[in-house]
């Protein structure tokens, strides 16, 4: 689809930068398929990023009711994107969201993001290489950079939450289909399209991006990369990474 679709609530996919949250916030429930089941606690997270948006760190950061104090686990982290089970019991949701239940729950008032940041003390370094080309970059007439995005997920996205984002594939509903919808979204001088695909049925999936950048500025990227993740999350898959392929 061509994104015209500025503005309509958490879906709407911008080149803008917004104003939403820096971190990544999730409730922990008590078991899948509890939705109304109040939390047991909360996770706050945060990747690392290079200067041209690759992944190489991942912070992991939670609370629970039971204890009542803050921790912070890398291995955590990793569990919620390797234990399906687990995967199950973690819902993503939007920091003012993540503020209620975390009152709720007898926390008071959640801190805020900088104070969260301090709660990082577990660093998990994740893998990470530049682009390898082999030949110089293949640049679209008219264009100055086009690069190449993979970002990763654990799990698979709810398609009917992808709706606003993407155009579904006709057989999107089939395991077999790789390519489940299609995206694009253009800007005075950039062109983004984008791809959510299966990479193994209910395993992994991830969003390929294509942008081609009409001047020496590569911060839409960060944004457009933020919000699509932020939708992939709020539609069930937790990121693993982001990859540059070229």
């Amino acid at each position: 689809m061509t994104s015209d679709i500025r503005g309509r609530g958490q879906a709407g996919v911008t080149a803008e930068s917004g104003s939403q949250a820096a971190l990544d916030y999730y409730l922990i429930t008590p078991a899948a398929g509890t939705d109304g089941a109040p939390a047991e606690g909360i996770v706050v997270e945060e990747f690392t990023l290079t200067e041209d948006f690759r992944t190489v760190g991942l912070d992991t950061a939670g609370w629970t009711a039971a204890d009542g104090v803050w921790w912070s686990s890398a291995a955590f982290g990793r569990a919620m994107r390797e234990d399906p089970g687990l995967r199950t019991r973690v819902r993503a949701v939007s920091r003012p969201e993540a503020e209620s239940a975390y009152h709720d729950l007898g926390g008071g008032e959640l801190p805020g993001e900088t104070r969260l940041r301090a709660l990082f003390h577990d660093h998990q370094p994740l893998p990470d290489s530049p682009p390898l080309r082999l030949s110089p970059p293949r640049v679209d007439d008219g264009f100055h950079d086009t690069r190449v995005y993979r970002v990763l997920f654990a799990g698979e996205p709810h398609l009917s939450r992808l709706a606003d984002v993407v155009t579904l594939a006709v057989e999107a509903g089939d395991p077999r289909t790789r390519v489940v919808g299609t995206g694009e979204l253009r800007t005075a001088s950039d062109v983004f399209t984008w791809d959510v695909r299966r990479i193994g049925p209910g395993a992994a999936c991830s969003v390929d991006l294509t942008a081609h950048l009409g001047t020496t500025s590569d911060e839409p990227l960060r944004p457009l990369l933020r919000r699509l993740t932020t939708v992939m999350r709020y539609a069930g898959a937790v990121p693993v990474t982001v990859e540059r392929f070229s």
